[in-house]
């Protein structure tokens, strides 16, 4: 249940369309649900516009349908990260509209999209390994309501690819830049564009990029000061914030 969900109930109660008790019913399991190996927060759209995200990884998938299934009874969309084809099959078995993206490893239902964004989110990778974490942090602020952008493989190794982007960069009220290696791209997007830029480190790269610590020490590091970093990989957390911040 979100904002305007629980304004419609409460208007329903006050025109008398709903009753008192039909309206508790319907609010009985907020804050959360609980069904004894996980505990299903309801409350989570009211206070961040977006229904409880859930972590596929290390999840039984019979778990996961059952998460899955109690948040869809109350919400439209639905979204899953680090999913494997196993907890995918069994998921669309029984929601056949649920899409898998087998790169990024996303479970999504998506049947609400409505646009809450103001503007529009740059979704940008420096090379197409990295593009697994740039397509989460797409499918995450797709499902939060905002109109994307999506530009691959401008890494620095050919600025000339970036420089031809500088236009579309330029429209962008908030920019997500994925990168692995050392990281580069994201300070020099940041040196070309006024609005907020999310850096993700990714763990692309040979030996000494040390699964992506190097790119988040040359992130963290970053002089160009609109920049802020993100985990290594975390597409999901960079889309969300990005879709946070295109809210206001």
């Amino acid at each position: 249940m979100d904002q305007a969900n629980l304004k419609s109930l409460l208007e329903e109660v006050r025109d008398g369309a709903v009753s008192i008790d039909d309206a508790v019913a319907r609010m009985k399991h907020m804050p959360f649900e609980d069904l004894g190996f996980a505990k299903v927060d309801h409350h989570r759209a009211l206070r961040h516009g977006m229904p409880e995200v859930i972590f596929g990884q290390g999840k039984q998938p019979e778990h996961l349908l059952a998460i899955a299934s109690h948040l869809l009874d109350r919400t439209p969309n639905l979204l899953a990260t680090r999913c494997d084809r196993a907890a995918a099959d069994i998921v669309q078995a029984n929601f056949p509209f649920a899409e898998y993206h087998p790169v990024s490893r996303v479970i999504r239902v998506w049947r609400d999209r409505t646009v809450h964004g103001k503007g529009k989110i740059a979704i940008v990778c420096a090379g197409t390994s990295d593009i697994p974490v740039a397509e989460e942090a797409q499918l995450t602020a797709e499902i939060m309501g905002n109109e994307i952008d999506v530009i691959q493989d401008i890494g620095v190794a050919g600025i000339h690819r970036l420089m031809a982007n500088r236009e579309r960069l330029s429209q962008a009220r908030v920019a997500v830049v994925c990168a692995g290696m050392e990281g580069a791209l994201p300070s020099v997007v940041g040196g070309m564009v006024g609005c907020p830029v999310i850096a993700v480190p990714t763990s692309v790269g040979y030996g000494a990029s040390f699964h992506g610590l190097a790119a988040l020490l040359g992130m963290l590091n970053s002089c160009a000061s609109n920049v802020t970093v993100v985990n290594i990989d975390n597409g999901f957390g960079a889309g969300y914030v990005a879709s946070l911040i295109n809210r206001l």
